[in-house]
């Protein structure tokens, strides 16, 4: 069993494969959209949660959009995968922040943060270990960590509500 998070990008997303319940990492990575699709599609997973864009009334550019069409292309290639469209579910970031930070005026820092401190505090090198010996949040950079967070999100509520 496990849960597949997108963070996704006009261009390139951050993906982060964890086991439910632990939420220790599977697979993380930072890869071209197009590169997404095909990951989607052989791997084995249970849920899916792709972070959403949201507005917030100002003026965006043109990478905003084609991350909209982006995050459409990974539903409809998870579809393509499954029976049950419910097995997938758009977050926005306000919930990831809210949940790691209890503020919405978190920022990226704050989250992976609250992160190292929940599961690998007090580790060295926050908890990235080393090629020789690697931490739990070994190969992070970027937006994996974001993604990561909306997968722990995702893990976090989907244990809370079935219990």
């Amino acid at each position: 069993m496990s849960l597949l998070a997108i963070d996704p990008g006009n261009t390139h997303s951050g993906f982060a494969l964890i086991e439910p319940g632990t939420c220790r990492p599977i697979k993380v990575g930072k890869i071209p959209n197009v590169e997404v699709l095909d990951l989607i599609r052989v791997t084995s997973y249970d849920h899916l949660s792709i972070e959403m864009i949201a507005s917030y009334g100002m003026a965006v550019g043109k990478e905003v959009f084609d991350t909209c069409v982006w995050i459409g292309r990974f539903i409809q290639h998870h579809s393509n995968r499954v029976a049950d469209l419910a097995d997938y579910e758009l977050v926005y970031r306000r919930e990831v922040k809210l949940h790691h930070c209890n503020s919405t005026s978190a920022k990226d820092a704050n989250i992976i943060q609250a992160l190292i401190d929940r599961f690998a505090c007090g580790e060295p090198n926050r908890g990235k270990g080393t090629k020789a010996n690697p931490g739990w949040f070994y190969g992070f950079a970027s937006d994996i960590w974001q993604a990561y967070a909306l997968a722990v999100l995702t893990s976090d509520t989907r244990e809370r509500n079935a219990a």
